[in-house]
């Protein structure tokens, strides 16, 4: 198969961008490498797949939409699997606009060229931030999601809904996937389990925002890839899926385990709590496991065993002086 996977060089896009390539499709990948973080980090998550020759890139931006309509018509992906976004809670209560801007206009723009170059489906990132601060856990698909709390949640909600008008008015088949809480090698730096590694590692205070009781589904980022890309094999009119692990860790847990994995004590810099923050995430997998086959099985000791390992061979490569 062909399949265009936009925010290819991102964490989740370049992992699932080598996971298909490594099975045999051709994939054409869609980046901007904006500044988020350093785009340096980006290249080189796409380096073994740019030695790929079932590998093509094309840096442009989803907002930009002659660009992105001309590499739909160019290629004519026979799946399409949107990942690009402006991604981070905190962030998007800064810069709102900005957020609307990538994630809902942007993603307009992708749903419009799967409109009219009809891949066979679209595989469309979502966030398990749609729940909002609900307390009805753990999550199921069923939940009404009606109280986003941070514009990045709103947005994916409203990327939710752009999508089911998609399907129900054009016909188009997409599947959503809300992803809880991703980690593991090639996260983001300002993630938790990477940001806390790095300061815990250079001996500097973690800010700790509440008393540390906030609990967090984190899910293994091979445990996502394959949800992906059972999702790119088996399309669905319009469906919705919870991509968890079914396990809650407290923020104070999250730490000690961090901590005892880099082999020094962290310190804790307290601060109050963020109002776009949730008090817990958890995921019902029931669905994803029933129509998928979906079965997460990676601990949050051996995930972070694994980032670490990663963690120290970028810096025994020397390449832990790139801006983070």
């Amino acid at each position: 198969m062909r399949i265009l996977v936009t925010g290819a060089a991102g964490f989740i896009g370049s992992s699932v961008t080598d996971a298909l390539l490594t099975r045999g499709d051709r994939v054409v990948g869609v980046d901007n490498f904006n500044d988020f973080y350093d785009p340096a980090i980006k290249r080189r998550n796409l380096a073994g797949a740019l030695r790929n020759a079932a590998f093509e890139l094309h840096e442009l931006d989803i907002c930009d939409e002659a660009a992105l309509r001309d590499v739909f018509a160019r290629t004519r992906p026979d799946v399409v699997v949107h990942l690009a976004a402006r991604a981070g809670v905190r962030p998007s209560v800064e810069d709102p606009n900005l957020y609307h801007r990538v994630n809902v206009i942007g993603s307009q723009h992708v749903l419009d060229a799967c409109r009219d170059f009809k891949p066979s489906h679209l595989v469309f990132a979502s966030s398990s931030s749609v729940y909002g601060g609900s307390p009805d856990v753990p999550y199921t698909e069923e939940n009404p999601v009606m109280r986003p709390v941070s514009p990045y949640a709103a947005t994916k909600r409203m990327n939710e809904m752009q999508a089911h008008v998609y399907s129900h008015v054009y016909g188009l088949k997409v599947t959503l996937l809300r992803f809880f809480t991703v980690y593991g090698p090639r996260q983001r730096p300002e993630m938790a389990i990477h940001k806390f590694a790095r300061l815990i590692d250079q001996g500097k205070p973690i800010p700790m925002f509440g008393d540390g009781s906030a609990l967090r589904d984190f899910t293994y980022i091979d445990d996502i890839v394959d949800g992906v890309v059972r999702c790119v094999d088996r399309p669905f009119d319009y469906e919705i899926f919870n991509l968890g692990e079914s396990h809650t860790t407290s923020l104070r847990d999250l730490i000690d385990l961090v901590a005892k994995h880099v082999g020094k004590p962290a310190v804790i810099e307290r601060h109050p709590w963020n109002p776009a923050d949730v008090p817990q995430t958890y995921a019902d997998i029931s669905h994803a496991r029933a129509c998928l086959g979906y079965d997460p099985h990676t601990t949050m000791d051996e995930g972070v065993r694994r980032f670490m390992a990663w963690y120290r061979e970028q810096h025994e490569e020397g390449l832990g002086s790139v801006r983070l």
